[in-house]
């Protein structure tokens, strides 16, 4: 039989093929990792490969496939902000779950400046990755269109915008706001602020539009002095709920874009001796560690932030095994925490 081998001859991919008795083909995705394999197929290959001890020549896949095994996952934001936003390590643990039983590694690049998007650009352009994940996406990033270009599989958590070309995958953020602000409306609460996010973000936009339209459904006009932008920060989230009491004293609720900027809010509604809930309902969005952890404990709309890593990861290892998958996009579901302080 084929798959007997000489004494020190290196076992083929070919040999496991028939060993296991499926294609060549279905060999090679299961050594790549890449989806489209059956339970019972990836079963027989991966016994074949350990009766055979097949072990895959890297450099002779490159050189056919012209594959690196790496993708990057690219953060376009400085160390502190990673470090201090709970969103980020969600990502990344979604990420390498969902690279956990591949072949590939997992590249963390962060792009803080022109020179480091230059070096990225050409990192790409030389084909140093199979694949890039964007995470944290601005509407005026050229980063997304200059991988459109190179024809470099790219999928983005978030968009850029609701016309996003791209694969990508994103949160119901204006279901969740409007949920949240329904929460305080139906709780009695009658001047119900909000500090945004970026306004240049997707994310930023849409949970303001989920604000807006959950105040008009319910017959009240959205009044712009109560809306005060912010970036996703803590500090951000303080100077936002003081510049918000400053204009309307009256303030009884308010609805942070995310549980950063709430826990600002809480900060500096503590400051000016505003009881929460009692005074001030305070609700924030993605329900992370933080959220948990404030006094009193946040109100938080919940998204699936790890479900987005790895739902991410998987279309992109889809988009690599397969270049002509059309874009796919994907809408993950929001939930309202109720806890203390709303």
């Amino acid at each position: 039989m084929s798959s007997r081998k000489h004494q020190g001859q290196r076992p083929t991919l070919e040999a496991v093929a028939e060993l296991a008795g499926v294609g060549r083909g279905t060999v090679s995705r299961v050594v790549n990792g890449a989806p489209g394999v059956s339970a019972k197929a990836r079963a027989a290959v991966e016994t074949a490969i350990t009766k055979l001890n097949y072990i895959p020549n890297p450099a002779a896949r490159s050189l056919v496939t012209s594959r690196t095994d790496c993708v990057a996952l690219v953060i376009p934001e400085s160390e502190s902000r990673l470090a201090a936003e709970p969103y980020f390590s969600a990502v990344i643990r979604g990420v390498s779950t969902e690279l956990a039983d591949t072949e590939m590694q997992l590249l963390l690049i962060l792009v803080r400046d022109r020179r480091e998007l230059d070096r990225l650009t050409r990192f790409a352009a030389a084909r140093r990755v199979d694949g890039v994940l964007l995470v944290s996406i601005h509407d005026d990033d050229p980063l997304p269109g200059l991988l459109e270009e190179m024809r470099m599989p790219t999928v983005l958590a978030g968009r850029r915008s609701p016309d996003e070309s791209l694969s990508h995958v994103h949160s119901d953020n204006v279901g969740g706001a409007a949920t949240a602000v329904r929460h305080l409306i139906d709780a009695g609460r009658t001047t119900i602020a909000t500090i945004t996010g970026p306004l240049d973000m997707d994310v930023g936009n849409s949970r303001l539009r989920g604000w807006r339209e959950a105040l008009t459904e319910r017959g009240r006009a959205p009044d712009e002095r109560l809306v005060a932008v912010s970036d996703f920060t803590e500090e951000g989230g303080r100077t936002a709920m003081s510049d918000l009491l400053d204009r309307s004293p009256g303030i009884d609720a308010v609805f942070a874009a995310s549980d950063v900027m709430a826990v600002g809010a809480l900060t500096e509604l503590r400051e000016r001796g505003r009881r929460v809930p009692d005074d001030v309902a305070v609700i924030g969005f993605d329900d992370s560690v933080i959220a948990r952890h404030t006094t009193p404990a946040l109100t938080s709309v919940r998204q699936p932030i790890e479900a987005i890593g790895r739902s991410i990861t998987r279309l992109l290892l889809e988009e690599i095994a397969e270049p002509s998958t059309a874009h796919q996009q994907l809408l993950l579901p929001t939930t309202l925490v109720v806890r203390d302080s709303a």
